[in-house]
């Protein structure tokens, strides 16, 4: 039936499932919540393949409107120098800033020193794919039915640069930058102390977040996280990305041309703050050539495969303590399925991958243009609700145990999320 659009859904995780409970006392757990979450995916037959369903998106479909304010931070940690950009999602306004992406304007000082409340609104933070920004359709489409009468609230971190944000030090970001999230998060539970917090991240994002849960481990202080398309293992899917024709002089070319884009746009400013050799930027042609030129040299990797592996968000599944799910498509032809840590899913009761066998890389469109994953009554929307409006808080606090299933002899220790790369001052 696959021809016909019905795509197959399968779901990975351990034996023994995270138990929950909800608000009107009745016990559950984390794969009931997700398959009931989860309803039948039937999509556009005419886009049968993973490559027709992620072109569809050059067609530029409008998406939703969201409208945005913006405040720009100073980081907050002496290595990661510089400031981010973070856009919250408000009610609709008139005008706009030409400096900024449509419908989004800046905070004025005096609108946002009055942020701030005790409320209980859930609220979502979340992190978009690469050379991506809070404009992006993939992600409208996805907050847009949680927001207004949906009951939440929500804002975007924007990768350093992007999203016409301003580059302030020769600190970039890459697939491990978990600091500006932190930060975000920090400031998020001092100003709205009673607020749960929630994660979604796509693509490159989605890798962002999984390693920032894990690094956050049994201290992490959102509620649960739902991750869409993320590559886990960046060695993995870059090299089978260069191992065809498609994947090499389509995927690739395009993403590494997204990056000497954003890289043209910040010209002056990395000329400023950088020592990066400009010109052999620009005369790179796939995203590999991109990493090689930008991640060796801002942060000490030998090679790009140096930095995929130490990136990479495969291990850090292991060390997620809160409700997790991620989602993907096994056509996806830049998450490729061949990546997918589906083992350590298997070890970990706390988190789930549901896998369709169509929807492409961020896609998973129907008949008509919409998507499958993110409707009011659909898999996105419908897993953050249960959490946030129909399980017991309590249930949701980070577990204590470790997911790792040995008893080692004294003395011996496996540490999903060490790192190759140190970090002075963590």
């Amino acid at each position: 039936m696959e021809w016909l659009g019905q795509a197959k859904i399968n779901f990975t995780h351990a034996a023994s499932p995270r138990p929950l409970r909800g608000k009107d006392g009745k016990d559950t757990d984390l794969l009931e919540v997700v398959k009931a979450a989860t309803p039948p995916c039937h999509l556009n037959p005419l886009l049968f393949n993973g490559h027709l369903q992620t072109m569809w998106t050059a067609t530029k479909p409008h998406g939703p409107p969201v409208y945005y304010r913006r405040r720009t931070f100073e980081a907050d940690h002496r290595t990661y120098r510089g400031t981010f950009a973070v856009d919250f999602a408000v009610e609709p306004y008139e005008g706009h800033d030409d400096t900024l992406p449509r419908r989004t304007t800046y905070y004025s000082d005096e609108e946002f020193a009055s942020l701030g409340s005790d409320d209980s609104k859930p609220m979502l933070i979340v992190l978009h794919g690469l050379s991506g920004g809070s404009h992006e359709v993939y992600l409208r489409h996805t907050i847009a039915p949680l927001l207004g009468q949906g009951g939440w609230e929500a804002c975007v971190v924007n990768s350093r640069g992007c999203a016409m944000s301003k580059i302030t030090s020769g600190v970039l970001y890459n697939a491990r930058a978990t600091w500006d999230i932190r930060q975000t998060v920090k400031w998020l539970t001092d100003k709205f102390p009673n607020r749960p917090l929630f994660g979604l991240g796509f693509s490159l994002g989605a890798n962002m977040l999984t390693n920032y849960c894990a690094e956050e481990a049994e201290h992490c202080v959102l509620k649960g996280a739902i991750v869409c398309s993320n590559p886990f293992n960046l060695e993995v899917s870059s090299k089978m990305l260069q191992s065809s024709l498609l994947g090499k002089e389509v995927y690739l070319r395009a993403m590494g041309a997204s990056m000497r884009e954003l890289a043209r746009t910040q010209k002056e400013a990395l000329k400023k703050y950088s020592t990066l050799d400009l010109p052999s930027i620009e005369r790179g042609t796939y995203l590999y050539d991109f990493d090689r030129e930008v991640q060796c040299p801002t942060w000490g990797y030998p090679t790009e495969t140096a930095y995929y592996r130490d990136a990479s968000s495969t291990d850090a599944v292991l060390d997620i303590r809160i409700p997790f799910v991620a989602l993907q498509a096994t056509d996806d032809p830049i998450a490729v399925k061949e990546a997918l840590p589906l083992e350590e899913f298997r070890l970990n009761p706390n988190t789930i991958m549901i896998t369709t066998s169509l929807g492409g890389h961020l896609c998973w469109f129907e008949l008509g243009g919409g998507r499958w994953h993110p409707k009011p009554a659909e898999q996105v929307c419908n897993f953050l609700n249960h959490l946030a409006f129909k399980t017991d808080p309590t249930s949701l606090k980070p577990s204590s145990e470790s997911t790792l299933p040995y008893n080692l002899p004294e003395g011996i220790e496996y540490k999903p999320m060490r790192r190759r790369l140190a970090i002075h001052g963590q």
